[in-house]
C-alpha cells in the first residue's frame, strides 16, 4: 500500500471512529424530538438597519414551543454569502437572549455591524428559558424548573438546547441567501460551550468560533468551581463517556479558532492548554495544524480587542472567502 494510499485509509477510519462517537455523545442527550418535522417559519416583522435587514422570526424547531429568532441579511453580500449562527451566552441575563446579537455588552461588544460588513447572513435564536423563551419572572428559578421536569420526562435541558441548535443550523442553511458549504458557529461563555458541542455533533459547521469557555471538565472539578457554570451544562454520565477533548476532538479536522482568557475562573487555563496538546497532534495526522488555533489572553470572562482581531480574520480566511481566491 503506498504512503497516499495508508494515509487515505487512515482518515477514512478516524472518520468512522468519530461517527460511532458522534451517536454515542446524542445518546447521553436524552429524548429529543428527531420525528417532529418543522413547519416554515413565520416572519414577524422586518427591520432596516445599517447595512442590513433584519427578520423577526419564529421558528418552529422541537414541536413543544416556538423559538423566537432573529436572521440579519446585510445589504452588501455574496450570492450565495456565508451563513453564521451567532449563539447567546448565559450570565444570568436570561431576558437578553438573541438580542445579545444586536446590542452586545462590555464584554462582548455586539456582532451585527460585523456580520454585516462580513455579508454573514446570520442567525440567532433564543435559548430555552432565555429571551422570549423565559417564562417566569426569575430566570433562574425558570432554568432550574425546566431542567427538573425534563429530567423527569426522560430530556436533558443540554440537550434540548443542542438540538434546536442544530435544528437552527438546518434552517440557516436551507435559506436562500445561504451557500450551505460555508456554515460557522459563533458563541462567547454559554455560546462558546454550545459552539464547539455543534461542531462536535453537527459536521455541517465548516468553522467553530468558541470565545471564553474551552473548560476542561476535569479541571473544573480539581478548581472546586463546579457551581461557576448553571444548571443546564450538567449532562447526566457525560464523564462516563467523554472528556473535553473527546468531544473536541470530534471536530477535527474543519477550521477551529478558541480565545480564551487566563484569569477566567469558568475556564481554568490549565483545561485550555490540555485540550489544545490533545487536538494539534490530531490535526497535523488528519488535516493540518494550522487549521486549529487555540489560545490563551491575559484577561478573564471578557472578549479583548485581540481576540476580535483574530475572529474576524478567521471569519475572513475561512467563510468569507470563496475557495480558490486569494
Amino acid at each position: 500500500m503506498s504512503k497516499s494510499s495508508s494515509t487515505d485509509a487512515s482518515r477514512e477510519e478516524f472518520r468512522a471512529y468519530q461517527e460511532k462517537r458522534r451517536k454515542e455523545l446524542w445518546s447521553l442527550l436524552g429524548d429529543l424530538p428527531w420525528q417532529h418535522k418543522p413547519a416554515p417559519a413565520k416572519v414577524v416583522k422586518t427591520e432596516k438597519h445599517d447595512g442590513y435587514t433584519l427578520e423577526r422570526l419564529v421558528l418552529d424547531l422541537n414541536g413543544a414551543e416556538p423559538v423566537p429568532a432573529l436572521l440579519l441579511i446585510p445589504d452588501r453580500r455574496q450570492k450565495p454569502a456565508p451563513g453564521l449562527l451567532f449563539i447567546h451566552w448565559h450570565g444570568g441575563m436570561h431576558d437578553l437572549g438573541k438580542e445579545q446579537l444586536l446590542i452586545g455588552d462590555e464584554a462582548q461588544p455586539a456582532y451585527a455591524p460585523v456580520c454585516a460588513e462580513k455579508g454573514l447572513v446570520t442567525l440567532a435564536i433564543d435559548s430555552w428559558c432565555f429571551g422570549e423563551r423565559k417564562h417566569v419572572a426569575n430566570g433562574h428559578t425558570g432554568e432550574e424548573d425546566a431542567f427538573k421536569l425534563m429530567l423527569w420526562k426522560g430530556q436533558v435541558l443540554w440537550g434540548m438546547m443542542m438540538f434546536d441548535e442544530v435544528r437552527a443550523l438546518d434552517y440557516l442553511a436551507s435559506r436562500p441567501e445561504v451557500d450551505p458549504p460555508r456554515l460557522g458557529a459563533l458563541g462567547m461563555s454559554m455560546g462558546s460551550t454550545k459552539a464547539w458541542w455543534l461542531a462536535a455533533l453537527n459536521p455541517r459547521v465548516r468553522l467553530c468560533l468558541d470565545v471564553c469557555c474551552l473548560t476542561d471538565f476535569a479541571e473544573l472539578i480539581r478548581n472546586h468551581n463546579l457551581k461557576g457554570h448553571g444548571i443546564y451544562y450538567y449532562v447526566p454520565s457525560l464523564l462516563n463517556h467523554f472528556s473535553t477533548a473527546q468531544i473536541n476532538e470530534l471536530i477535527v479536522p474543519r477550521p477551529r479558532l478558541s480565545v480564551n482568557g487566563r484569569r477566567d475562573d469558568l475556564t481554568p487555563p490549565a483545561g485550555v492548554e490540555k485540550v489544545r496538546d490533545y487536538l494539534l497532534p490530531l490535526y497535523r495526522q488528519y488535516g493540518r495544524e494550522e487549521d486549529c488555533r487555540i489560545e490563551l489572553f491575559d484577561c478573564g470572562h471578557v472578549e479583548l480587542p485581540e481576540m476580535r482581531q483574530l475572529i474576524l480574520a478567521w471569519m475572513d480566511g475561512y467563510l468569507v472567502k470563496l475557495p480558490g481566491k486569494a
